[in-house]
């Protein structure tokens, strides 16, 4: 007995050890909800409910499964061979002829150069997604241009809280740099624990805007969720982004379920010449968190979007689907929309409204169509009710 007790003893003190440090090495990365200088605009804030944010819509989701999915793993979910990327640093020594310019840099990280304006989106640099620097979803590619190779930058759009969406690392670096940030409401006060000064920071309600040089940055609804694993989770606002310029005009999706308010962004500030919707990181377990490409396309139409440019895919896994599978099935979607698709290679600088043609850079590999594994959001957070949503019936 005296012998279990000290093997539990070490076990236990071993156990505090490592929890001591897991807590430690994430504290940092976790942010905080407390001391926001916007606490008053939050809880006036049409979507604040009570003690937190809500969608107009709920979601369904079954958390159990969904669960079970995400920890297992099949072939193909992640490159077996090394992804190609480009280096555009040398690019960006000239403005886009065009007068619009998108660089995507694997999953939602992008650079959107329009009309004057240089706003990176949802910065991702760091190697892990996560509050732990050693545990979590790892990239599988270096960032294909380096952020100090980045041009000057005027402001960084931020569209959750969600560690695939706001880095501390890529929040940090960019701060140094002096740019301003745009946020959803209550996300400044990670930013504020991170360092970045108060009057640097704008954050926006639904349908509230920020200019940016000669650009309108409008918040647009979504349908989704926040919360950095700490208590304040919902505490803090999603949103999706327009970005509305004397000549062009781009809308960012946002992470959202599909909803009942892209026909009203369409109408309120369309139409776009390039749409960045996320098509990847979608289960049928929890079909109101990610669009999936079979909505992104309906969502693309509804705002009116020329050109659509796939996101929210091509550098991690937090999904149960073939890493190729999303621009496989939205280049189906487009073959019955016939909406203009443009899939960069991660890092590579593209002018939408100049059609450029880009080869078809990913593997081949099996992937199911939206017939075999459909995505279709529900209505009101009830799986028998579903949104009505076109399939496109070609081949795989």
């Amino acid at each position: 007995m005296k012998r279990f007790l000290r093997y539990l003893a070490v076990v236990v003190g071993l156990l505090a050890v490592f929890l001591v440090f897991a807590a430690v090495s994430a504290w940092p990365n976790v942010g905080s909800g407390a001391n926001d200088p916007h606490a008053a605009d939050i809880v006036r804030s049409p979507q604040w409910h009570g003690d937190r944010f809500a969608n107009p819509l709920p979601m369904y989701s079954n958390i159990q499964g969904g669960i079970l999915q995400m920890l297992e793993s099949q072939p193909g979910e992640e490159p077996d061979a090394p992804v190609p990327t480009i280096d555009s640093s040398a690019v960006y020594a000239q403005p886009p002829a065009s007068g619009l310019r998108v660089t995507w840099f694997g999953h939602s990280s992008m650079l959107v150069e329009i009309d004057g304006a240089n706003i990176v989106v949802d910065p991702l640099w760091s190697e892990r997604p996560s509050p732990f620097p050693w545990l979590g979803p790892k990239r599988w590619y270096e960032p294909p241009v380096p952020i100090d190779h980045l041009p000057h930058v005027d402001a960084v759009v931020i569209s959750h809280d969600h560690y695939d969406h706001l880095d501390r690392a890529s929040v940090q670096a960019l701060n140094a740099r002096g740019t301003r940030f745009i946020v959803p409401l209550g996300v400044g006060a990670h930013l504020i624990g991170w360092g970045v000064p108060q009057e640097r920071i704008t954050e926006l309600d639904w349908w509230q805007e920020a200019k940016v040089g000669n650009v309108r940055v409008v918040s647009t609804p979504s349908r989704h969720a926040s919360g950095r694993l700490s208590p304040q989770s919902d505490r803090t606002l999603w949103t999706g982004f327009a970005l509305v310029g004397p000549a062009h005009r781009a809308f960012y999706s946002g992470d959202t379920g599909l909803n009942d308010t892209f026909i009203d962004v369409g109408t309120r500030l369309g139409p776009f010449d390039v749409t960045m919707i996320e098509v990847g990181q979608y289960d049928p377990q929890w079909p109101d968190w990610h669009l999936g490409p079979e909505q992104a396309m309906l969502v693309h139409e509804e705002v009116r979007g020329r050109v659509l440019i796939p996101v929210h895919w091509g550098l991690i896994k937090l999904a149960h689907h073939a890493w190729t599978e999303p621009p496989e099935r939205i280049l189906a979607a487009a073959k019955c929309s016939h909406a203009g698709v443009l899939i960069p290679e991660p890092g590579q600088a593209v002018e939408p409204t100049t059609h450029p043609v880009i080869p078809h850079w990913w593997p081949s590999q099996r992937w199911f169509t939206a017939e075999q594994h459909p995505i279709v959001a529900s209505r009101r957070g009830d799986p028998n009710e579903k949104f009505d949503v076109p399939v496109c019936r070609s081949p795989s």
